[in-house]
């Protein structure tokens, strides 16, 4: 975590010395809301298909791809045509829109994008300006539901549902950026249709006087698989007999929760190795002896992994009455708009 992390979830009052660039930053940021509200720039959306985003008010990664791949499985099991939107980050791809292919590396699509690729088999598409790859989505892979992974303040595109994620960081000391991790002000989340709390206390958790329909979420554990050889899966417990040690390496938003999952899960790490959000690993990062990692890692190791390279699958658990919501929001959506 960089020293201006550290402020961000601390205490640390230098932030003030940010001052004007903040006021810079809310005056830009309240000028262009008012702008697409006031019509003088446009926001467009697909005919015909329905637009959920999922995001955040905060930089970083708060657990949104869980979200997106639960999201996408159970849309595809409901019969609707679902399809992912994502910028890309990271990607080196530079004709846009690119749908993503199985074969596609990480380097190439991004991590994120190649993950949900590999884990929902739903079409995936990057594209830095989400209206058009939106109507990719819709005009050639004839999807009827789009999941956009981030965007919330991405206003050129339309939406028809926005879901926040916000982890046990919240929104930090409460200021926008960069005096603080908020993109938007907390005013935001009385706007949205859904709060998603991916905490481990959801009633410490839960925001007080926020309009938004609030739901915990959960990460649940799956196999721990071998990043090189798929095909070797042992479950934790296995895989805690087979490795009494091991290291951990993460480059997430919030590395601290993968690695406290982990020792929940009683595997002993004597080692937590922290990368930054969306790091590029290279072979010398990666420990000798057996290591194990977040999914999103993984998918950019596949090329310079070791056979005790392995990584936790873990899935979004989310409950009933989010499910209830979201169906009763899109079967309005179909008597009102036309979304098929």
């Amino acid at each position: 975590m960089s020293k201006l992390e550290k402020a961000w979830y601390g205490k640390g009052k230098w932030v003030w010395f940010l001052a004007v660039f903040t006021a810079l930053f809310w005056l830009l940021s309240t000028l262009r809301r008012y702008l697409y509200k006031a019509g003088f720039m446009t926001t467009h959306k697909p005919q015909n298909a329905a637009v959920i985003i999922v995001g955040n008010i905060s930089v970083g990664g708060n657990g949104k791809t869980p979200v997106v791949v639960a999201l996408a499985d159970y849309l595809k099991a409901q019969g609707w045509r679902p399809g992912v939107l994502s910028r890309g980050y990271g990607g080196e791809q530079k004709q846009f829109p690119y749908q993503v292919d199985p074969a596609d590396t990480a380097s190439l699509v991004g991590d994120e994008p190649k993950l949900i690729a590999q884990r929902t088999g739903v079409p995936v598409v990057i594209d830095p300006k989400r209206p058009r790859g939106a109507d990719y989505l819709v005009q050639h892979c004839q999807c009827n539901i789009i999941i956009c992974d981030d965007g919330l303040q991405h206003y050129a595109l339309g939406r028809d549902i926005e879901c926040v994620v916000m982890d046990d960081r919240r929104y930090g000391n409460g200021y926008l950026l960069p005096m603080g991790p908020l993109r938007e002000g907390t005013w935001r989340l009385n706007t949205v249709d859904c709060i998603i709390h991916n905490v481990s206390n959801y009633k410490s958790a839960e925001l007080l006087g926020v309009s938004a329909f609030q739901y915990p979420m959960t990460l649940s554990a799956g196999n721990i698989i071998n990043v090189c050889d798929p095909t070797q899966q042992l479950s934790p417990e296995a895989f805690a007999a087979k490795y009494p040690e091991c290291d951990a390496l993460a480059g997430i938003g919030n590395p601290p929760r993968f690695f406290k999952q982990l020792e929940q899960m009683g595997i002993n790490c004597q080692r937590t190795i922290t990368f930054s959000d969306h790091h590029v690993f290279q072979a010398r990062d990666i420990p000798s002896g057996p290591v194990i990692m977040t999914q999103k890692d993984a998918v950019k190791m596949q090329d310079i992994g070791h056979d005790a390279c392995w990584y936790l699958e873990v899935s979004a658990t989310l409950p009933d009455t989010f499910y209830h919501q979201l169906d009763k929001k899109l079967t309005h959506l179909k008597h009102t708009k036309g979304t098929r």
